[in-house]
């Protein structure tokens, strides 16, 4: 058997049951944005770590090594967000090429310090090795929350509204500009932007996560079609989701447009955005959408339902028709 025939979450399914037998002292890990482990009366820490290689996750050539600094500790900050957790500390491992310049390297811990500031982000250790060709980053990230209100993927009820928090597809569509070889101009800037510096969605989960009704959350790092499948499999219910509510920026559907993309493929199914997706209590969305939307500047968009069926499949509805999505989510070992 192959490794791209079961893919990632194939992998991780075949080993994590053979570590459920070890004591966790309250702790819970594998199958969440991060692991919960027990910090004091109050409070609980919850900790992530992501890889970035080169050539798989970014391309050196299309990024400025600020931008890729900023990114690298951006998208584990993402997963702290979901959690609805306050970031507090981070690690940070390189292996780098040894013809690589120093200033290179000075510019990508720019961008980490930025982002490191913005949020009060201290970088704690790490470590740093000989690659024999490619740039790899590996960055963990801790944070916390009160105890108990870390919000998980297995949170989600039956006729909870699904909502994310901001414009989808942009980082897909950037993605492909540079694949595609296509000169950045006009509104097509923001694409670019937002792939290769991601601003991961701290403040905004703190807020949810303090609002009462908020059930499932986490964050879109492989797009709606995959990422929602987590939701699903770990809630034990199913969901619903309608097109035309999804939201879009007018950048991807200039650009949709003027390329002949497919706006809802990328949105849905083309990965990177780090915006959060969050289930909220139906008797409590209408008032929580409201007030959200005065404090932030992207809107919380309802896209959908969670609904009781547990097929595992997403029911994709456009102008009240069910709808055939022509991809999934990103998957590292598919074909």
């Amino acid at each position: 058997m192959k490794l791209s025939q079961i893919g990632e979450f194939g992998f991780i399914e075949r080993f994590s049951k053979n570590f459920a037998n070890i004591p966790t002292a309250n702790s819970k890990g594998i199958g969440d944005d991060c692991a919960i482990l027990p910090l004091d009366d109050k409070n609980e820490q919850v900790v992530t770590t992501d890889l970035l290689i080169e050539d798989i996750h970014f391309l050196r050539k299309a990024i400025s090594p600020f931008d890729l600094g900023y990114k690298s500790l951006a998208v584990n900050l993402s997963d702290i967000a979901a959690m609805g957790a306050q970031p507090t500390s981070s690690f940070l491992s390189i292996a780098i090429p040894a013809d690589m310049d120093v200033e290179y390297l000075d510019e990508l811990m720019k961008g980490y310090h930025e982002l490191s500031n913005k949020y009060n982000v201290p970088l704690l250790g790490g470590d740093t090795t000989r690659s024999p060709d490619k740039l790899v980053i590996n960055v963990c990230v801790m944070g916390k929350t009160a105890k108990g209100k870390s919000r998980m993927r297995s949170m989600a009820q039956p006729d909870d509204i699904i909502c994310v928090t901001g414009p989808l597809g942009d980082s897909a569509a950037g993605l492909k500009l540079i694949l595609e070889n296509i000169a950045v101009e006009g509104k097509s800037r923001d694409l670019l932007n937002w792939h290769n510096k991601p601003e991961p969605a701290i403040n905004e989960g703190l807020w949810l996560n303090k609002q009462e009704g908020i059930k499932a959350m986490m964050d879109l790092s492989d797009g709606v079609a995959s990422d929602l499948k987590h939701i699903m499999k770990q809630s034990q219910v199913g969901a619903t989701i309608q097109l035309e509510d999804v939201p879009m920026s007018e950048a991807l559907i200039y650009a949709s447009e003027k390329y002949n993309w497919e706006p809802e493929a990328l949105a849905l199914a083309g990965g990177e955005d780090y915006r959060l997706m969050v289930t909220i209590d139906k008797t409590k969305s209408e008032k929580i959408i409201t007030e959200y939307n005065k404090h932030f500047p992207y809107r919380l968009s309802p896209i959908g339902r969670i609904t009781q069926a547990k097929n595992g499949e997403i029911e994709w509805i456009k102008k009240d028709r069910p709808f055939e999505l022509t991809k999934e989510g990103f998957n590292h070992f598919g074909h």
